[in-house]
Parts: C-alpha cells; structure tokens; sequence
C-alpha cells in the first residue's frame, strides 16, 4: 500500500534510496533529505510493505504570492501507478493559497502537466551540472 505524508520524521535520508536516475552527479541521499527538509513544501510516496520512499515532490516558495515545483521523481519500478499523479494533485493542493506555481519540463511531459490544467508557457533556465551534488 502507497501513502504519502510530508512529515520529515516518517522517514530517514537511507529511505530515499533509487532516486535521481541518470544524473551524472547526483545528490547524496543526505542532500536529498536535506533538500526535501528545506523546501517550503514536499510529498513523499512510501510503499507500506517495505518501508521504502517510493516517490517525491518539493516545492520553492515566497510564501506570500509564489511557488516553484522544481523536482518530482517516482522511482522507475513504482512509475505507470498513478504516485506522481497523486504526488502533484497533493502539492497542487498544499499550494492552492498562491498567486502562481511554476515548474519547468521537457517538452514530453507537456501533455502531463496539462491534466492539472497547468498552461505551457516560455522559461529560461541555468543548469550548472558539475553542481548537481549539491553544496
């Protein structure tokens, strides 16, 4: 059984194993933790059966008119189940109170993202990828 929670004591940085899948430099699950512990707002997806996060959800945010969704990751053994879909609809829900949410995606996730009735947009964006470890 899936459930999901954004309580930082449920689960430990050695739970967030399998995450950041082809990233040349990816964090540790250290960073990882602390990054979901520092946003303003995170869902994770945990499989019950064996304690394992399963999927994420972070979010940036003012906390007066803006947000920002810069990470959403399901873990590929746990993807075509409906977690991030659930993960989404859950920050979407947690954001509600803003002016605006943005996020940034590959033109094939488009359609995906539209299904919250997000609308596709211009952006410009760095990537610094030698600092994908983090600080």
């Amino acid at each position: 059984m899936i459930t999901y929670t954004n309580d930082i004591n449920k689960f430990k940085p050695n739970d967030l194993e399998g995450f950041f899948v082809n990233w040349p430099n990816p964090p540790s699950n250290e960073k990882h933790y602390q990054l979901l512990k520092q946003s303003y707002s995170f869902w994770v997806a945990i499989d019950e059966d064996n304690s394992k996060v399963v999927g994420y959800i972070s979010a940036v945010s003012d906390g007066v008119l803006s947000a920002y969704i810069p990470l959403l990751e399901v873990i590929p053994e746990y993807q075509k189940r409906g977690i991030g879909f659930n993960l989404v609809s859950k920050m979407l829900e947690s954001l509600n109170d803003l002016y605006m949410v943005d996020l940034c995606c590959d033109s094939n996730l488009v359609d995906y993202y539209k299904k919250f009735k997000m609308h596709q947009t211009n952006g410009m964006i760095i990537r610094n990828y030698q600092k994908q470890s983090g600080r």
